[in-house]
Order: structure tokens, then sequence, then C-alpha cells
């Protein structure tokens, strides 16, 4: 029954399901991970580099992560051309409310506007969902530090803690227990890039992955001016050594 209504993205199936867009969320859930925590000082964007060939040439500026406006970052999962035309629709939102307004444009109505841009595409035919989802960080004097998530179909959430890609689900699983574990506090940046390094071993396929496999980006606030936050993507040196520091403190766990 289904093969009936999986080329259009316009026609609901009799159990009322949009095909392709299921379609384009499956192609997400085969993408790289990328995890989004919120911490006490900042947010923590984290994600899985997909090495297909050692001939590649390294990338010179981040791959996954992406700067929309001073305030506001995001990451990629899915197809990179894809998501490419909704991040220059994201930085041309956020200038022309800057120009209008004389102030940055609130996290959320950034989000917003790229999901209508999104759900536009599963209403009208000749079209196709975008096969991507993003992890919006960002922060704003109204509501300050957010995280939000997209998917194709146009909706999107806040979140405190989330994954999406690849094994998405034992991902989120293992945050569950470990993100405020009993209760705890909401960790900070420096326990948040553990955390973040431990859900991407979980999800990740393989084992023993060098730092060349993670990306870790951090957003938190300026310390020398008010109200403004500074960006950070950890180079490799640094990854390392978030990976020793999560080693240790796996190989202590196993001794005890």
């Amino acid at each position: 029954m289904a093969r009936r209504y999986d080329s259009s993205t316009t026609t609901f199936s009799p159990e009322g399901r949009l095909h392709q867009v299921e379609y384009a969320i499956e192609a997400i859930n085969n993408a790289g991970t990328c995890v989004g925590l919120k911490c006490s000082d900042g947010i923590i964007l984290a994600s899985e580099r997909k090495v297909t060939s050692k001939l590649l040439a390294p990338v010179k500026v981040s791959e996954k992560t992406y700067k929309i406006d001073s305030h506001c970052v995001l990451s990629v999962a899915g197809l990179s051309s894809d998501a490419s035309i909704l991040i220059n629709q994201a930085r041309l939102r956020a200038q022309r409310y800057m120009f209008q307004y004389q102030e940055p444009i609130p996290i959320e109505q950034i989000v917003e506007t790229i999901c209508n841009y999104k759900q536009s595409y599963t209403q009208y035919g000749g079209l196709r969902p975008f096969g991507c989802s993003f992890l919006f960080a960002g922060y704003d004097p109204h509501f300050g530090m957010q995280l939000y998530q997209t998917d194709p179909s146009g909706n999107y959430s806040g979140w405190q803690a989330t994954v999406i890609g690849a094994n998405n689900s034992s991902g989120k699983s293992f945050l569950k227990n470990e993100y405020q574990k009993d209760d705890g506090p909401v960790p900070d940046i420096s326990e948040g890039l553990k955390l973040a390094v431990k859900v991407l071993n979980k999800t990740m396929d393989s084992t023993g992955n060098g730092a060349e496999k993670y990306e870790l980006f951090y957003m938190k606030f300026n310390e020398e001016e008010e109200g403004d936050v500074e960006h950070h993507v950890l180079t490799e040196e640094e990854t390392k050594k978030v990976l020793e520091e999560v080693e240790k403190e796996g190989a202590s766990a196993g001794d005890s």
C-alpha cells in the first residue's frame, strides 16, 4: 500500500502518513551523530565526523558546526548540501532582523523561520523535504541559553540535552541516565564535554576512535563583556585531552 503514496510529498497515505517526510528522517538517522547539551555556564555541541577517505584534505573550518550570528550556531545531521541552503536562509533572516530592529534576533524566531521554510517543502508539489536536521544553540537576553532541534517535517522542540543522527535512541537513553544523574546539578562545560564524548562513543559504530572523528564545540558567556557569548571549536590537541580524561574515568570505574 505504501508504494502507491510514497512518491508524493503532498499526498497522505490511508494511515495518515507522509512517506517522503519519513524517508527524509530515515536519511538523517543514517548520518553522523550530533549531541547537544545545556550546561551551567554555556552550551555544548559535539558531532561525529565521517572520515570517508584518508586522502581528503582536512577541513579548514568546522565541518559540522556553523555560525549563524554572534549569538547563534547550529550543528547539522544529514545532507550537507541541503543544509547549506537552510544555513544561508538563517543567516539572511538574522541580518535582516538586525538591520530592521538594531538588535540580535531571538533564537526561537530564527528556528521558527527555518522550520516554516522546511514545512513549505512538504506541502507543495514538485518539491522534496530537506534531508537534514539541526541542533540550534544560542543565547538571547529574554530566555538565556537555548537548545532547539528541528526535523524535515518543520517541527521543532526545545531540549536540555538531545541527540540526532545515527543511533540517536541509544544516545538519548544514555543521556536520560547520565545528564543530571541522581538529580544532581547541571554539568559545567568541562564535565559536559566528557559527557558528550561518552554519548558519541555509545552511538559510533567503531571503537577506539581518534580525535579526528570528533568535533567538539562550546558556547559560553564572555567574562569580559556582560551579555555577550564566545564560541570555541576544540583543536585536535584539546580534543585528545578530553578523550584521555574519558578513558581514565572509564578505567577507574572498571577497577572499582
